[in-house]
């Protein structure tokens, strides 16, 4: 069962990985074409960012994802929850702050 979860870590870490490699080229090449179709520079360069930030919550997510497997089914010891804990607080941090950043409120709160 331990190399199930090594796997799962693993892989999550990999899908986060190739989520921030497409993504970024994704949004890049929308960059691009908004540029070369016209577009305002700082509208294309808002959605530029949008999108991408987007993509790092979702990195974030399966990032977390992998940790907490790693934590919780391969490494009991409270020094390994407690590093679980910090990361979990500093990329709860990092998605609050980006979803303010994309939507300009908490997400807490409800939308208008």
């Amino acid at each position: 069962m331990t190399e199930f979860f090594k796997v799962a870590v693993v892989a999550f870490e990999a899908i986060a990985v190739m989520v921030l490699i497409v993504g970024a080229v994704l949004c890049l090449t929308r960059l691009v074409k908004q540029m070369f179709q016209g577009t305002d520079r700082h509208e294309a360069y808002r959605d530029f960012r949008e999108g991408f930030a987007r993509t790092l919550l979702l990195a974030i997510d399966l990032l977390v994802a992998a940790d907490i497997i790693l934590t919780v089914a391969l490494d009991l010891s409270l020094e390994s929850f407690v590093v679980l804990g910090l990361l979990v607080l500093i990329r709860t941090f990092l998605h609050f702050t980006l979803e303010l950043e994309l939507t300009g409120r908490w997400p807490w709160q409800r939308s208008l």
